[in-house]
């Protein structure tokens, strides 16, 4: 592959991959979910992936690593109800 070709391709890649990275366009209405230490918001975004879903808000004393997680197993509930 020559040298030019190389950089164009590397450069469409890196303005097609930007253009995903907006995610506002993908998120739903926030959730929230009702966990033993209160209720945790999420944001989720498209039903079909989970991999961007996140808390938004959560109880005091629970650590965002939790929040995150519980949130990311809400996606995949979800996204298993489809």
């Amino acid at each position: 592959m020559s040298k030019l070709l190389l950089i164009a391709s590397a450069l469409a890649s890196t303005v097609l991959l930007s253009g995903c990275l907006d995610k506002k366009s993908f998120e739903t209405e926030p959730v929230q979910v009702s966990t033993a230490q209160g209720v945790v918001t999420c944001q989720l975004y498209t039903h079909e992936k989970v991999l961007w879903d996140r808390a938004i808000a959560a109880p005091a004393g629970m650590s965002i690593e939790t929040a995150d997680k519980i949130c990311f197993d809400e996606g995949k509930r979800v996204k298993a109800g489809l």
